[in-house]
């Protein structure tokens, strides 16, 4: 019998903004997936990488400016470093979970690609802050000698930001098929994947910015077929009026209760927006539920008794 496919979106958030804290919360992670596993499913894992990929960036600016001997890193690398090292801590941590289990199940990371449209209107209007903050000055000489575009962050300086376009395709999805087909646990569109385009070669370029990972974790769903799109994240369920005296969690909500909401302005553009919105675009082309609910209590979710669903 045919294993149920789930494809989990985790915070990049959820991993800690150090290797270290990453490597003690990886723990936790890893028990939740492994629980999936141990009740029949076949687990595909998407991640963001906001903290780490800040991180790298940061570390590899400040080193080419102040005497470190290293040059700047274009970001797509940083992207892809970061996939590496966070899927690295990963697969580790749930290859040493499923062994403790006695599961005989492999897991492995795929580097991925994910090509965007260059015609997107996210590249006319860079939104995703990155990297280190500067002064007015500094910002404008970067500006003046790049062409980079900067903006004033929450008053603490001036970030550079980059596009955040949305997916249209996987490259490597037919690696990641041949995994989930032989029962791997696969990792997967992590940081949203490397933003690349694709040339009239049929080769691909990298380009800087950065792809919301709830919404590649979306359009892998739907590329694999999926039974269900599932987006972990801090709260144990979506609410309407969040953080008001009328509050109200949702056990479920259908897609077009799901749109109404957004149009009463009920998600953050930056919180849960993009998360009911990914999981209406996976509802609404297949059928399938969607649900969201907090990395501890996924497995509980699954079962019915907690998290918010969203059907057709």
């Amino acid at each position: 019998m045919k294993n149920k496919r789930l494809v989990i979106a985790l915070g990049g958030n959820a991993l800690g903004k150090t290797p270290e804290e990453q490597l003690r919360l990886v723990g936790v992670t890893a028990s939740t997936i492994v629980d999936l596993v141990e009740e029949g499913y076949d687990v595909v894992v998407g991640h963001g990488n906001g903290p780490q990929v800040g991180m790298v960036n940061l570390a590899f600016e400040f080193a080419a400016g102040n005497g470190g001997g290293t040059p700047a890193m274009p970001f797509p690398e940083c992207g892809a470093m970061t996939q590496g090292y966070i899927g690295y801590h990963l697969q580790q941590a749930i290859q040493r979970e499923l062994a403790r289990r006695g599961l005989d199940r492999p897991c492995a990371t795929v580097v991925t690609q994910v090509v965007v449209d260059p015609a997107d209107e996210a590249f006319s209007h860079p939104t995703k802050p990155v990297g280190m903050f500067y002064s007015k000055d500094e910002a404008d000489a970067i500006v003046a000698r790049t062409g980079y575009t900067f903006v004033e962050d929450a008053g603490r300086g001036y970030r550079r930001v980059v596009p955040s376009p949305l997916p249209v395709k996987i490259v490597e999805l037919p690696v990641v098929e041949q995994l989930v087909e032989h029962h791997n646990v696969v990792i997967t569109v992590g940081g949203g994947g490397i933003p690349v385009m694709e040339k009239s070669d049929g080769n691909y370029e990298g380009v800087a910015a950065v792809i919301d990972k709830d919404r590649a974790s979306a359009r892998l769903a739907l590329d694999l077929h999926a039974d269900m799109l599932v987006i972990l994240t801090a709260v144990e369920r979506v609410s309407i009026n969040y953080r008001k005296a009328d509050q109200h969690d949702l056990e479920s909500m259908t897609a077009a209760e799901a749109r109404d909401y957004i149009a009463a302005g009920h998600f953050a553009p930056g919180s849960m927006l993009p998360k009911v919105e990914s999981c209406l675009q996976f509802v609404e082309a297949t059928g399938a539920p969607a649900l969201i609910t907090s990395l501890e209590r996924a497995r509980e979710a699954l079962q019915g008794t907690t998290g918010t669903r969203i059907v057709p």
